[in-house]
């Protein structure tokens, strides 16, 4: 999550409870009701927080920043970066309960990701502007569908009735968030709740996603978007949340190319978060795998993307 200056801020928490029980999705299941989201049309404050997320994303184009490339000739990465990099992201988290709280302290975890198939569902504030909504839905699709591509995993883009979705709200409808993210997401906990209704400005973006079972299978997920932020930010959380919500939790200072970095170089999913991606979803590797049990798969599956040795 990056919560320094004028930077995206984005966090995968993973709630792990005593509730097991699982939902199936497919044809004929009965689809979500879509809860209201309040306000008509964006508020002073609105329009003051996406003037200046304007500035931000200004000054991030004007210093190279959230390059959409995919990592060039500049930044190479061989067999065992992309290895090292995935259990950094993978099997760590950046934040960690303290207490009733969570704090931004790294802890390590275990691979978690989805074994259903993920339907990725947009919902949108009613403040939001019905073009922009338009543009949004069709980047998540679009978004989805290289996911699935990517990852060799039954991933696509509903509707409705959608067991991760993608919340653009403004300031307003964030900060009442919570009884729609507490039956979107039956696990949430008061303390994410919390920490999505008080987000401060230098945080854009986050995703929830739930393991309720503590067994590294991830059956529920929220991503909140802020409305105010310009074109390329907007993408980039995008891009970012819905990855993490697959099961890259975690950022790293080293991670290069990746989007999963503190230092914003990147705006899009990488060819290395590609690559990372279909190791997290590679057969070889099961859910609830400890970093000491998923290193030597890690290791052979980086050298078979990479087609080198260690």
């Amino acid at each position: 999550m990056r919560l320094r200056g004028l930077t995206i801020g984005m966090l995968l928490v993973l709630i792990a409870g005593c509730d097991r029980a699982r939902e199936g999705f497919g044809a004929g299941v009965e689809p979500a009701p879509r809860p209201p989201l309040l306000v008509e049309g964006p508020s002073e404050e609105s329009k003051a927080l996406a003037a200046y997320y304007a500035r931000v994303e200004a000054g991030h184009r004007t210093r190279g920043l959230l390059r959409s490339d995919g990592g060039g000739p500049d930044v190479p990465f061989d067999d065992r970066r992309l290895a090292d990099t995935f259990m950094s992201i993978a099997l760590a988290r950046e934040f960690s309960d303290v207490g009733q709280t969570l704090v931004r302290q790294e802890s390590t975890s275990i691979l978690r990701r989805w074994e259903q198939p993920v339907l990725i569902e947009a919902m949108f504030g009613s403040s939001v502007d019905p073009a922009m909504a338009a543009q949004d839905r069709t980047a998540i699709r679009r978004f989805a569908d290289r996911l699935r591509r990517t990852t060799g995993h039954p991933i696509r883009f509903v509707e409705r009735g959608g067991n991760f979705r993608v919340l653009i709200l403004s300031e307003e409808e964030r900060r009442v968030s919570g009884p729609t993210l507490r039956r979107l997401v039956p696990n949430i906990r008061d303390r994410e709740i919390d920490l999505i209704q008080t987000l401060d400005r230098a945080s854009y973006c986050l995703v929830v996603a739930a393991d309720p079972g503590d067994d590294g299978v991830i059956r529920k997920a929220a991503a909140v978007i802020r409305s105010e932020l310009p074109p390329l930010l907007r993408q980039s959380c995008i891009h970012e949340e819905l990855a993490q919500g697959l099961g890259l939790a975690n950022d790293s200072p080293t991670a290069r190319p990746s989007i999963f970095n503190d230092d914003d170089e990147f705006g899009r999913l990488t060819t290395m978060d590609e690559r990372m991606l279909a190791i997290l979803y590679d057969p070889a590797l099961r859910p609830g795998m400890t970093a000491s049990e998923a290193r030597p798969v890690v290791d052979r599956l980086a050298r078979a993307q990479l087609g080198s040795n260690f």
